[in-house]
């Protein structure tokens, strides 16, 4: 058996009321109206590892028991056993993750199947089923995390490492119970040797049944059923790209409404939010929370509702020389919609130094969450940029033990600082605050040592030991993709009355209307958040706009908001 390693933050295990909540004999009921009764004998297979999809099952009688297969280092696992009042079922319900786990029956009885169709009915009818079953999936899935199943996927690399890193983000923002293991461990040379791996071959996914060299996050997400895949012959209504608080929103809103709602995004769910250690800005968390923690929450309410999500998931083109708006991801895939809105943000920019791409995931961060903090806990860092992100970021890695310099290159810090977030860092005997500052250099091996920083006013020039340094500077529009849209002189989409000085196409003429609030020079395509010009940059900003433009979209497609 392999030792549980402790690369990978381990989530609290849930308590077994909140994975295993017992259905009253009227909830099962009314959660029996939606399938199908089936009588099952000892032994039956309700379904197994390794399958596309699978039902929700109710427990009528008997008992079931959800069991994870042998690998080859692990002996088969009874994961839960559930007998009447029970139902089996998890996040990959909602996410259409492949089956990896099995059903069988221990005890003779009956289950009603619930197929997906029947599924998203119920969750958009039944409010207080839907709360019950939503809070035992995430439960389950924390459980799953913590448990031998997270040994059946296993990450192994180097930590130093920007392919490495990219696999681990992926796997945490999707909650997906997995286990990573530095190559360079025992563990990892054990797991390098059985698996028939050279470090040519890393970062390196081993699963119970195959193993991917030099593996990427859209590999992974394909092995486990993650990637796009079309759910029918037809258009949606619409298709979101990007799934950061902007586009999420209008998922969220977007599907509740009725939308046929696709959301894509070229990372995974989350954008640069979910690269945030600590949101206390937004309303109604007046204690804060983890940018990852709200996006997550987001991403369940916008699946809760229906609409499929995919990542990640790169788009190529926006073509709109056809009946429908298309969407062309990277593999050629076309989606047709009614409409499209974009919300891709904007990326941080880097430094134009030497080496930056030798260190990046091996010391050049772009995210302080747990995963980049765990690799210089209690060694010193530095944070570039002046918003609140950066400040957020210098706080966070303080608390785990940094000694952290915040290198802003304006002279006024507060321009681009909320004030409450100012104080606390200079309270902070851990954070030092440099104005006027810029990075310079950057020195180490295969891993970043240290920095060179400047002192714009006087030129002084001093080194000094780093071991992260974690950029959060101005960003760049995420448009590169598109093309025959109006952007301003930075490439931010322009949209409604932005566009009043800028000729429209015949097409407008044609269609008897001027462009509807964030709707952008081309009939159909809507952008919010980030990625439109004159946007706030503020999670609460992103997230109002988004919400909005589905109202534009219904106006826009002839559908009642």
């Amino acid at each position: 058996m392999k030792e549980p390693q402790s690369g990978s933050p381990k989530p609290r295990p849930s308590s077994a009321g909140e994975a295993s909540p017992q259905l009253t004999d009227e909830q099962r009921a009314r959660l029996a109206s939606y399938g199908s009764s089936h009588d099952v004998q000892r032994g039956e297979t309700v379904f197994q590892a390794g399958e596309p999809a699978y039902d929700l099952i109710v427990v009528e009688a008997g008992t079931v028991e959800l069991v994870a297969p042998a690998g080859p280092d692990d002996d088969e696992a009874v994961i839960a056993t559930y007998g009447r009042g029970g139902f089996i079922g998890e996040l990959n319900l909602l996410t259409g993750q492949t089956v990896d786990l099995a059903a069988r029956v221990v005890e003779p009885g009956r289950i009603y199947r619930i197929p997906p169709s029947q599924f998203r009915r119920l969750m958009a009818d039944q409010a207080d089923l839907s709360d019950l079953l939503l809070r035992a999936f995430l439960a389950r899935r924390d459980r799953l995390r913590a448990s031998v199943v997270a040994r059946r996927l296993e990450i192994v690399g180097v930590s130093a490492s920007a392919e490495g890193l990219a696999l681990r983000t992926y796997a945490a923002r999707q909650r997906l119970p997995h286990l990573w293991t530095e190559a360079g461990s025992p563990a990892g040379q054990r797991t390098l040797s059985s698996a028939g791996l050279a470090t040519t071959d890393l970062p390196a996914v081993v699963t119970h049944d195959k193993v991917l060299r030099r593996a990427t996050p859209a590999q992974l997400a394909s092995t486990l059923g993650l990637s796009y895949r079309a759910a029918e012959a037809g258009a949606v209504d619409l298709t979101v790209v990007g799934a950061g608080p902007a586009g999420l929103a209008a998922a969220v809103y977007g599907a509740s409404e009725g939308l046929d709602t696709v959301v894509l995004d070229s990372v995974g769910t989350g954008g640069q939010a979910a690269a945030s250690s600590r949101i206390e800005n937004y309303l109604g968390f007046p204690s804060g929370l983890s940018g990852g923690d709200l996006m997550q929450r987001a991403t369940l309410q916008a699946l809760k509702f229906g609409a499929r999500l995919s990542s990640p998931c790169q788009v190529a083109a926006l073509e709109t020389g056809h009946d429908y708006l298309r969407v062309v991801l990277t593999d050629g895939t076309g989606i047709d919609s009614r409409a499209v809105l974009i919300a891709t943000g904007a990326r941080y920019r880097r430094l134009p130094l030497a080496s930056w791409d030798r260190f990046e995931g091996a010391g050049i961060y772009y995210a302080a969450t747990n995963l980049e903090a765990q690799l210089c806990a209690g060694q010193p860092v530095c944070v570039v940029g002046g918003a609140n992100s950066a400040g957020q970021a210098a706080l966070y890695l303080a608390s785990r033990g940094c000694g952290v310099t915040l290198a802003v290159r304006g002279e006024d810090v507060t321009s681009g600082m909320s004030t409450y977030l100012l104080d606390r860092l200079r309270a902070d005997p851990r954070v030092t605050v440099r104005p006027s500052t810029e990075v310079t250099e950057l020195h180490g091996g295969n891993e970043l040592e240290g920095i060179a920083l400047t002192d714009r006013a006087s030129g002084e020039h001093a080194d000094q030991p780093c071991r992260g340094l974690f950029c959060f500077i101005g960003a760049s529009a995420a448009t590169d993709w598109l093309s025959g849209l109006s952007t301003d002189p930075h490439g931010f989409l322009r949209t409604d009355v932005q566009l009043d000085p800028y000729p429209l196409s015949p097409v407008w003429a044609a269609i008897g209307r001027s462009p509807l609030p964030f709707e952008t020079s081309e009939p159909g395509v809507f952008a919010a958040g980030d990625v439109r010009s004159g946007s706030m940059k503020r999670v609460a900003a992103a997230v109002g706009e988004g919400a909005s433009a589905v109202h534009s979209v219904h106006a826009a497609i002839g559908t009642p908001a």
